[in-house]
């Protein structure tokens, strides 16, 4: 990109695609080291780990510990997380209609589609990773990853715009970034939120059902796994997650013959983006728009 930025900004811009898919990638190997799973040492995994934390511009001890948290509690009615987290939790119907106009309007807000995946995500990248907000306090090692992501993420672009220039370095780095984001988060989105996801109550919730029922198996075209790291066999990932990336498809065909899942094509996964809360009646996830229609 910076090769032929001085021919063709379009250029550029088109290839800013293929760069933000390869960055997806990069952010599933980074995910697979947080698990352990990508190499057989942990020192390995820590030090290429963090190596791609300054790609993918996320904290990578920060983020791991963060993302272990949510693999103790995925799709729990009675231990969902709160906070910045408006991909993978949801409310229930009850608890939405228990809600104030003005609150369900501020709960419903980032959660309008071209908010929660097209304005939202470039910004969680830039802005939200930059800062330790939601992380407990007693996590210190977590909350100076962030710290320390930050500086050396400002030497890396101060030392790119010293030698390439401010302009150049913005136009190739900032449309990657928007690419990579937007496919990442409806990515993440999808993983535990789609029509046939089952959430379950602590007293009914198993780790194999939470795993095989509560997490998505997303049908893609063969090269778009492989840009995405095999993360669409999320099934299997939430099943076991020391299975690294480049393993999930075999483990997907082993499981499949026990356990038949049901996939989502990429027209299912763009419906699913408006799945919002749980309906504990009906036992499914549903829009803001069908609890209107009841109301």
């Amino acid at each position: 990109m910076y090769l032929v930025y001085p021919v063709s900004l379009w250029l550029t811009l088109v290839l800013s695609v293929p760069t933000g898919m390869f960055l997806v990638r990069v952010f599933i190997v980074q995910h697979d080291c947080g698990h352990g799973a990508f190499f057989s040492t942990r020192g390995a995994n820590t030090l290429v780990g963090r190596l791609c934390s300054l790609i993918t511009l996320t904290p990578y001890t920060n983020w791991a510990s963060q993302h272990g948290a949510h693999h103790a509690n995925w799709n729990n009615l009675d231990r969902r997380t709160a906070g910045s987290d408006i991909y993978s939790a949801c409310l229930t119907v009850r608890e939405y209609q228990a809600l104030s106009r003005w609150r369900r309007l501020l709960y419903r807000l980032p959660r309008h589609p071209l908010i929660a995946h097209v304005l939202l995500p470039p910004l969680i990248f830039v802005l939200l990773y930059r800062l330790p907000f939601d992380t407990p306090r007693a996590w210190r090692r977590e909350r100076m990853s962030v710290h320390l992501t930050n500086a050396s993420l400002v030497a890396m672009f101060g030392i790119l715009v010293l030698l390439l220039g401010w302009h150049e370095v913005l136009l190739v780095h900032a449309p990657i970034l928007v690419v990579s984001s937007i496919s990442g988060v409806w990515l993440f989105s999808l993983q535990h939120r789609f029509e046939r996801a089952r959430w379950s109550a602590d007293g009914e919730w198993s780790f194999v059902a939470a795993s095989l029922d509560g997490s998505s198996w997303l049908r893609l075209p063969r090269i778009l796994h492989w840009f995405t790291g095999n993360i669409g066999f999320h099934h299997v990932h939430h099943l076991s997650p020391r299975v690294p990336n480049y393993r999930l498809r075999a483990c997907h065909e082993a499981v499949n013959t026990l356990h038949p899942i049901q996939g989502i094509g990429v027209l299912g996964g763009m419906r699913a983006l408006r799945l919002t809360l749980w309906d504990e009646a009906r036992g499914r996830l549903v829009r803001f728009a069908d609890v209107e229609q009841r109301a």
